[in-house]
């Protein structure tokens, strides 16, 4: 080989480990805002982490369908993801997710990361919405949330989705908003929907057991209810709920992570099996990062996801084989 040849070789593998370090730089500057956003100001945060995490995850995931109204309020809408470019030889279970706010902000559709996240795991994943602030006082949050169980266990077959295999997941309030709906029957009643209607419930970093009210935002979504106590979760502990999976992180300052315990242990003393109660604190994890943990950039090692899928496989019926699978190997490693 020449010596221009060499040199123009050279010239090339330089100019593509400078294109490389542009890129990682850029992805790199993306990870570090989306981290500032998602501390700094949440609306604008979860839509920078979002789009984040379309930057590792681009395909995985299609939007079956969304905005699709389920009421007349504009915040009274989802959005439904399926897995990317997969054949479905039969329905697939269904995840619901709730998103936080503290019961006054808060959009369905920049969560499209936990998604694409869940999704191609074999879920069809469904982000709903709900009434905020002013309108959305208790108990409009939970009527809405048993308005898009029944949109969802109404239209959900014609996207792929399984409507007797059913399981609902919320952030923060709307962790509350997930526990109230699988524990109080009457909010699903009141759309017509049985006790059978959620097979499953997970709360992320979710308030329920919080009197006094001690918070502007609790005292807004909350003060006028009475009594009061028909507002909190643990009140609702019964033998025959769904089976449940509590996860909080040690270093969480926004909401108690007592709540899981105290959560946990109601339903213990109502009777319920303690097969169906699973509870999981992550060490030095934040109020944020739990949720931010189920984008790629942030899982921190995935244990959050692991978590969610390992509890999903053994509590949703006939969970597909791969599913199985992977719960029995999550559970084989934390052996």
């Amino acid at each position: 080989m020449t010596q221009t040849a060499i040199e123009a070789r050279s010239r090339r593998a330089g100019g593509r480990r400078v294109l490389h370090w542009i890129v990682g730089g850029m992805v790199l500057l993306v990870l570090i805002g989306a981290a500032g956003w998602f501390t700094a100001t949440r609306a604008q945060s979860v839509a920078t982490l979002d789009s984040a995490d379309a930057l590792f995850t681009r395909g995985s995931t299609a939007m079956a369908a969304g905005p699709v109204p389920f009421g007349p309020h504009p915040q009274q809408k989802l959005f439904v993801h399926v897995p990317q470019g997969e054949r479905r030889d039969a329905a697939l279970p269904v995840l619901v997710f709730i998103h936080g706010g503290s019961w006054r902000s808060g959009d369905p559709e920049p969560y499209a990361y936990v998604a694409r996240n869940l999704a191609p795991e074999g879920y069809v994943v469904v982000l709903a919405g709900y009434r905020l602030g002013e309108d959305g006082r208790f108990p409009a949050m939970l009527q809405d949330g048993a308005a898009a169980l029944r949109w969802v266990r109404g239209n959900i077959a014609d996207h792929g989705g399984d409507p007797a295999r059913i399981a609902v997941m919320g952030h923060s309030a709307g962790a509350y908003n997930a526990m109230m709906l699988a524990l109080d029957p009457q909010w699903l009643a009141a759309e017509g929907l049985g006790g059978d209607t959620i097979d499953a419930a997970i709360g992320i970093a979710g308030p329920y057991d919080f009197l006094p009210l001690d918070s502007d935002s609790t005292k807004a979504a909350f003060g006028h209810a009475r009594p009061l106590e028909t507002t909190q979760p643990v009140n609702f502990a019964r033998a025959d709920a769904p089976p449940v999976l509590l996860m909080t992180g040690s270093a969480d300052e926004t909401v108690r992570p007592g709540n899981v315990p105290d959560l946990a242990r109601a339903l213990r003393d109502a009777g319920a099996a303690p097969d169906r109660i699973d509870t999981r604190t992550f060490d030095a994890m934040g109020h944020i990062g739990i949720v931010m943990a189920l984008s790629t950039p942030f899982a921190k090692g995935g244990e959050v996801k692991q978590e969610i899928l390992r509890f999903l496989a053994g509590n949703l019926p006939d969970a597909p084989v791969r599913q199985r699978q992977a719960s029995a190997a999550v559970q084989a490693e934390n052996e």
